[in-house]
C-alpha cells in the first residue's frame, strides 16, 4: 500500500489545487481541516471537535462540517477535522495581543505556521499514519547530496511565501511537500476553474484571519488583560505634539491616525512602551541602515563570519542587499547597502542567498 500523504486544507483555492496535484501524482491523500475557533463572524468557539455528538450544533461547527463535506466531494478524499482552538488562542492570538501590548508589531502568520501548521497539524498528520504533510504554500524544498534540506522561494514573485516559513527546521522540511512551489497564482486559478475545484472560501484572507468585522484596536481591547494606555506624541526633537489613545493603535511607518497638521505628513518613527511615548517624524526619518535580529532560526548551518545576503524585513518588502554579522548562535546585526524604510520591531527578518532561505528571526527594538 502506498504511503499516506496528508494535506492541510483550509477550504481555499490554493490547498484545493495542491491536494488535486498530489492525487494526480499518485499520492494516497488524506486531508486535515484544522479549526482555529475564530472561523465565524460572531466569534463562536469550538470546544471539542469532533465529539460523540457529531451533529453540528454551533455556527462554528456547522461551518467546519460544511467545509469538510465540500472538500471531500470536490477532491474525493477523506478529510479529518482537527480542533486547534486552544493552541491557536494560546500561541497565536495571545502572542498577537502581548506583542502589541509591548509596543511592537506582531507577525501572526509566521507564528501560526511555526506553532500550528507545523505544530499540532504536523503531529496529527503523523498520528494518522502520514509520512509527509503538504500545504498550499508557494515555496519549494530541495534536498542536497548530503541529505540536508533547503527552503526555496516559490517561482511566482508576487505570491511566493517562503518568508512565512523561515522558522522551519530540518525535521519539518524533511516531512513536508509544497506542491504549488513551481506554479504561479494565475496557473493555480486556471487549473482550479478547468477541474471544477471551487473553493469554499470565495474571498481570500488579505489580513489577520482571526479578526472579523473589527479593526485591530477594537479586537485588542476585547482581549483579557489588555489595557489601552493613552500617552504623549512627540516629534523627533522631543517637542510635544499631542496625545495618543494607546501604542497598540500604531506601527512603525504608519501615517493614518496621527492627526497632527504640518507642512508634510507625519509618520510613526518609534514607540517607547516604557514611557508610553509615540515619536513621529517625516518620511526621511523612517530610513535606517541597520537593525538587530534576535532568536534566529538557521535552516542549515549558521554562518561563522559576515556574509552578504538579501534581507526582507516584512512580507511585502523587497529583499534588500545587506551584510549579516553573526553575534552568536541566535543573534545578528544586519547592515543594508541602502537605507530601508520603516524597519519594525516585532516583525520577522528573513535572510536569502539567491533563492534560498538561510533563516530568519525577530527584529529587535
Amino acid at each position: 500500500m502506498k504511503q499516506l500523504t496528508a494535506i492541510a486544507l483550509s477550504g481555499g483555492i490554493d490547498s484545493l489545487v495542491a491536494a488535486y496535484l498530489l492525487k494526480e501524482q499518485g499520492h494516497n491523500v488524506i486531508g486535515i481541516h484544522f479549526i482555529t475557533g475564530y472561523e465565524t463572524d460572531d466569534g463562536d468557539k469550538i470546544s471539542v471537535f469532533p465529539n460523540t455528538d457529531t451533529s453540528p450544533s454551533t455556527p462554528a461547527k456547522k461551518d467546519a462540517c460544511h467545509i469538510i463535506s465540500h472538500l471531500e466531494n470536490r477532491l474525493g478524499i477523506e478529510v479529518k477535522p482537527l480542533d486547534c482552538s486552544v493552541d491557536f488562542k494560546n500561541k497565536v492570538v495571545d502572542y498577537f495581543t502581548q506583542t502589541y501590548q509591548a509596543g511592537q508589531t506582531p507577525n501572526p502568520c509566521v507564528v501560526c505556521n511555526f506553532t500550528i501548521k507545523f505544530g499540532p497539524v504536523f503531529d496529527f498528520a503523523h498520528k494518522l499514519g502520514a509520512s509527509v504533510l503538504a500545504t498550499g504554500h508557494y515555496a519549494g524544498i530541495n534536498k542536497d547530496n548530503e541529505g540536508r534540506f533547503h527552503l526555496l522561494k516559490g517561482v511566482d514573485p508576487k505570491k511566493e511565501q517562503s518568508y512565512f516559513l523561515a522558522l522551519m527546521s530540518q525535521k519539518q522540511l524533511a516531512c513536508t511537500l509544497f506542491p504549488l512551489g513551481k506554479m504561479t497564482k494565475s496557473q493555480v486559478i486556471k487549473l482550479a476553474h478547468k477541474k471544477g475545484l471551487e473553493p469554499v472560501r470565495k474571498k481570500e484572507s488579505q489580513d489577520v484571519c482571526f479578526i472579523r468585522n473589527k479593526n485591530y484596536g477594537e479586537f485588542l481591547v476585547l482581549q483579557k488583560g489588555f489595557e489601552a494606555k493613552p500617552g504623549r506624541i512627540v516629534d523627533v526633537n522631543g517637542n510635544l505634539l499631542g496625545h495618543h489613545g494607546g501604542l497598540h493603535l500604531f506601527t512603525i511607518g504608519q501615517r493614518r491616525g496621527i492627526n497632527r497638521p504640518c507642512s508634510e505628513p507625519y509618520y510613526v518613527v518609534s514607540m517607547d512602551p516604557e514611557k508610553n511615548l509615540l515619536t513621529v517624524g517625516f518620511k526621511k526619518d523612517l530610513l535606517s541602515f541597520e537593525c538587530g535580529v534576535n532568536n534566529i532560526n538557521w535552516i542549515n548551518q549558521k554562518p561563522n563570519s559576515p556574509i552578504n545576503v538579501h534581507t526582507r524585513v516584512r512580507y511585502r518588502h523587497k529583499a534588500a542587499a545587506s551584510k549579516l554579522f553573526p553575534v552568536n548562535k541566535k543573534t545578528a546585526r544586519v547592515r543594508f547597502e541602502k537605507p530601508q524604510s520603516a524597519i519594525t520591531p516585532g516583525q520577522c527578518a528573513v535572510f536569502y542567498l539567491n533563492d534560498e532561505v538561510l533563516g530568519g528571526g525577530w527584529i529587535a527594538p
